[in-house]
């Protein structure tokens, strides 16, 4: 064979073996979206079809497979907890007290129906106030919570398939996220029930006086029901959102599951740190306040919604947000006259957003403007003012993350407090960032959101505001108790839209980076805990994991 066979004959090879140049443009090049001309972005276009055709083969939120928005409420699944720093050991020593007819008393008031459960295998939520509590004995200084409100198991998994890009477990603790699958530290993981006491209860918010009368105690788990574990296939579906009518146990909201986690309580829909029967209870943040922790709270969502309140505040209601801020900033309030409360030294998120003429759920001192932090309050507490507060929020064509830096670093060096107050007009919330890590939300049951550069340039990232509160509450070497909300994930489940609710739970792993590499760079594991959970469920099933998994590739 001379040189040109050679050379024929390896041609001949290379056409078989290897690509075209056409073919390599089109396995190296994105599809692209034919009427915008960019990238396409598979999950977006997933859930905007399903939400304008209302129905999707892949998935759908509620007990109608045919519908694909069906359910925009909590659910009563059985939530996952993390724990880093600290394990799990006591629980399991202990037992659940669903195995216990007099511990359920105690939590209920009564013995619910078919919530014996001789072998259950899953926890409560007031556990892991407990566990807060077991930490500070056993002499942690840093004690995280960290909250990823409204994200269940089945919430967790979908974001973890879209990470993969397949489809990586099927049961159990799961891996393809960070916070499934660090082990650097000693890690733990259990499930837990959120079940609330009350639905709700009659209430004054101006009195701050509650009235449940004769209401019997509606919460309770069955797991024969609901399963024994979240990827348990139910019984009927109707059960886990409160629609059994043989056995309708109450699903709880966030206000009812933060007051469980931060205070240890049972107690109705809607309560900030009250009990059904009208009494105030010190959360856990106050307790450690009096033994000289530095206390903080950082979320994505207003500062003085639900699950950020229940760190602080006491209120009859969860919709009384002007007076919450001021309790969480050392304001007198309503539920606080004569004796304001001391203020967490960081307060992060927020309820930034046009103000309000009026608002029902505040009762009578409420004050026209800003409805999560009025105008004045803010003045008030600020060091520009006399306050204890070093005060950055959002302002025009200033980087929200720079603004919050320099305000920390003042805040330690004048040895003043901290206040970071940003959100976009859509009721407040940061942007949400969607599964491609861009910032472009799909239609949903809400509508849809758009937002501007201004509006990205102005708000820092959740993870950017956990970085400054370890910044400040680290800066001393002392002892501090921080809480720490993905809020968007709720709010993006009770929109039905699985592109943002996947973005919201990469956002939050983010924040959870942040937060271990923090504990890495400075050696404090020996006395850092930090946990890691939900506050409920919703109700979304994914029939097809696999379509989430390959929307993940361009």
């Amino acid at each position: 064979m001379n040189l040109k066979h050679i050379h024929l004959f390896f041609l001949f090879l290379s056409l078989l073996v290897f690509p075209t140049p056409s073919e390599l443009q089109s396995q190296s090049t994105p599809r692209l979206n034919q009427e915008t001309g960019r990238v396409a972005d598979r999950l977006n276009e997933m859930q905007t079809k399903a939400s304008n055709e209302k129905y999707a083969s892949w998935g759908h939120w509620g007990f109608q497979p045919n519908v694909y928005h069906q359910w925009d409420q909590h659910s009563n699944r059985l939530i996952p907890v993390y724990t880093f720093g600290i394990t799990l050991n006591q629980w399991r020593e202990e037992g659940s007290k669903y195995r216990d007819e007099e511990q359920i008393k105690a939590l209920y008031g009564s013995v619910p129906t078919e919530t014996l459960n001789p072998h259950a295998n899953y926890y409560d939520q007031t556990d892991i106030y407990r566990l807060q509590q077991q930490a500070v004995d056993e002499g942690y200084r840093h004690i995280i919570l960290f909250v990823f409100d409204g994200m269940d198991w089945q919430t967790t998994r979908a974001a973890a398939t879209y990470k993969q890009g397949k489809v990586p477990y099927d049961s159990g603790r799961g891996i393809g996220l960070h916070f499934l699958e660090d082990y650097r530290v000693a890690t733990d993981y259990a499930l837990v029930c959120t079940s609330s006491l009350l639905g709700s209860a009659k209430f004054d918010v101006n009195a701050q006086t509650v009235h449940t009368g004769n209401t019997l105690a509606t919460g309770g788990y069955n797991p024969r029901r609901g399963g024994h574990a979240p990827w348990s296939e139910p019984t009927t579906t109707n059960y886990l959102i409160g629609k059994d009518r043989e056995q309708p146990h109450t699903v709880t909201d966030s206000a009812s599951s933060a007051s469980s986690m931060t205070a240890g309580i049972k107690t109705y829909n809607g309560s900030i740190n009250y009990t059904a029967d009208g009494e105030q209870v010190l959360p856990i943040a106050r307790q450690l306040e009096l033994k000289s922790f530095k206390t903080g709270i950082v979320t994505s969502v207003p500062i003085s919604h639900a699950t950020p309140a229940a760190a602080y505040a006491n209120n009859v209601t969860r919709k009384d947000y002007q007076d919450i801020s001021r309790d969480m900033l050392g304001l007198p309030s309503v539920s606080h006259r004569d004796q304001p409360l001391r203020g967490l030294d960081v307060v992060m998120g927020g309820g930034w957003s046009p103000a309000r003429q009026k608002d029902p759920g505040q009762g009578n001192n409420y004050l026209v403007g800003n409805r999560y932090l009025h105008e004045s309050d803010m003045e008030k507490v600020n060091v520009d003012h006399g306050g204890q507060y070093v005060v950055a929020t959002r302002q025009t064509n200033r980087s929200g993350h720079e603004a919050l830096k320099e305000a920390t670093q003042k805040a330690v060096s004048e040895n003043k407090r901290v206040l970071g107050f940003f959100g976009t007009q859509y009721d407040g919330h940061l942007p949400y960032q969607t599964a491609d890590g861009q910032y472009n939300p799909a239609d949903d049951l809400k509508g849809r959101e758009e937002y501007s550069d201004q509006d990205l340039i102005e708000n820092p990232t959740l993870a950017q505001m956990t970085e400054s509160a370890l910044d400040y509450l680290a800066a001393d070497k002392g002892k501090f108790w921080l809480m720490i909300e993905a809020g968007d994930v709720d709010w993006a489940n009770h929109a039905n839209n699985i592109d943002s609710s996947i973005g919201a739970v990469l956002s939050g792993e983010a924040a959870f980076d942040v937060v271990m590499n923090w504990a890495d760079k400075n050696q404090v594991w020996e006395h850092t805990a930090i946990i890691v959970t939900s506050d409920h469920g919703h109700f979304f099933v994914n029939r097809q994991p696999q379509a989430i998994a390959e929307a993940s590739h361009p």
